[in-house]
């Protein structure tokens, strides 16, 4: 697999340049675009998955349910499908829209654009990725908050849905 190019876009998600994974992760002013997807089960818990220790992101933390770079020449829906598909080897027939921002750290600035899916499982998820999923309700999300047990972005995702939810 060759080297991972992605789009450096503006705050408007217009693309104005292009760069290597490694240049844009190690640049937080090369703002990328990255698609997130919250899978829900009927009960309204949240599935989260525990990032490899290989990850070179956040390794070893629960995180949003699936994430992953919008791939340069590649639609938002297309990263959608394929991110759901490698990570956790599924479809979703109605994903939803829920918001955008920016998320930006020390080393790497993204344009997230965010999506609910309901899914029950099974889940055949990617263990090169991936040590392990679970549905979490939402009051056990809300005691790990803060202690190191989640990614970052993902407790900044988190705060953002309970926001869409009140």
């Amino acid at each position: 697999m060759g080297e991972e190019i992605l789009e450096i876009v503006d705050k408007a998600g217009e693309v104005i340049g292009r760069a290597s994974r490694a240049v844009i992760h190690g640049n937080n002013s090369l703002l990328h675009r990255v698609v997130h997807v919250v899978v829900v089960n009927s009960a309204g818990d949240i599935l989260l998955q525990k990032r490899s220790m290989n990850k070179d992101v956040a390794p070893g933390r629960w995180d949003t349910s699936v994430g992953g770079h919008v791939d340069a020449g590649e639609t938002v829906e297309d990263a959608l499908k394929r991110e759901m598909e490698e990570e956790l080897g599924i479809r979703c027939g109605d994903i939803r829209f829920l918001y955008s921002y920016i998320h930006s750290n020390s080393y790497e600035s993204e344009l997230v654009s965010s999506y609910e899916c309901i899914h029950e499982g099974p889940f055949n998820f990617s263990r090169e990725e991936i040590d392990d999923v679970r549905f979490w309700p939402l009051h056990e999300i809300k005691e790990r908050l803060g202690k190191g047990v989640l990614s970052d972005n993902f407790e900044e995702e988190f705060r953002r849905y309970l926001d869409l939810l009140s």
